[in-house]
């Protein structure tokens, strides 16, 4: 696709060169002066680094923090943690470049526009790119990245949080959120839970947890399909027929073993879409 390229060849030279020499620094280190092809009159701060989150293993988690402009009280404004899904999806270069970052990247692969619709206008954003092996993250084992599952993705998570608070300490104590989507449907809630386990009894938590968002979550296969197909059919984009089909087919399977009867009701679903953006029908 025209964005993998785009990514590949824009977002290394944006994102990487700025934060090599941050792998064991502080967050002075970590600052980003200016990104190639940024746009002027920028009033918000970022920084992107590693947080080392297994020291035995080598696993080390990327990340990127936008604060808020200081003219909207970026010292006050909540800290929401991103993770995209996937599995495997960069948190950098969807989340932050296709979607809620205040840059997108224009189609000549080398500039960078601002998102009117950005989410930093009222929270300061930290992109996460989670496990080990998606984006810039990596491990020094190569046997992690064929054994990673939900469980050391949470718990690695949570050892970035830690540490990434050690490294911002004014961040400590300051209202927090997550929030993420698709697989991040798994992410975000497994997360959450440790997070809040870990600040039982704890009067004033550093980590100061509020709440969770997921959009386009996957959770599971049936509440998953139901969701979906009235999502499809209460906005227009199938008929009548097909998404009684597609209730019949597909409701009680699985994503991965679909039926004929599924296989087909699912076809003529995107047929009658037509060629559209799932994630934003009315553009």
């Amino acid at each position: 696709m025209v964005y993998s390229l785009i990514f590949a060849t824009c977002l290394l030279s944006l994102l990487f060169s700025p934060c090599l020499c941050s792998y064991l620094g502080d967050q002075k280190k970590d600052k980003i002066n200016g990104l190639p092809g940024q746009p002027g009159n920028v009033d918000f701060n970022q920084y992107s680094g590693f947080i080392t989150v297994n020291q035995q293993a080598g696993r080390a988690l990327f990340y990127w923090l936008i604060e808020s402009p200081a003219s909207r009280g970026a010292q006050s404004r909540p800290l929401v943690l991103w993770l995209n899904g996937g599995h495997g999806c960069s948190s950098v270069a969807y989340g932050a470049s296709e979607e809620i970052g205040p840059f997108h990247i224009r189609p000549d692969g080398k500039t960078l526009y601002l998102n009117r619709y950005a989410w930093n206008k009222l929270a300061n954003l930290l992109f996460l790119e989670s496990p080990a092996g998606v984006g810039f993250s990596f491990t020094n084992t190569s046997s992690d990245l064929y054994t990673a599952g939900d469980q050391r993705t949470a718990e690695d998570a949570y050892a970035f949080l830690v540490n990434w608070f050690e490294r911002f300490p004014q961040y400590k104590h300051r209202d927090f959120y997550i929030a993420g989507e698709s697989y991040a449907g798994h992410y975000v809630p497994q997360l959450s839970q440790i997070v809040y386990q870990k600040n039982k009894g704890i009067a004033n938590p550093e980590i100061n947890f509020k709440g969770f968002m997921v959009g386009n979550a996957v959770t599971d296969a049936y509440h998953d399909n139901v969701g979906t197909f009235e999502y499809w059919w209460t906005h227009g984009l199938i008929s009548d027929s097909t998404y009684r089909s597609l209730r019949a087919a597909c409701e009680s399977g699985s994503f991965v073993h679909q039926s004929m009867e599924c296989i087909k009701a699912r076809k003529d679903a995107r047929r009658e879409q037509g060629n559209i953006d799932p994630y934003s029908i009315f553009t």
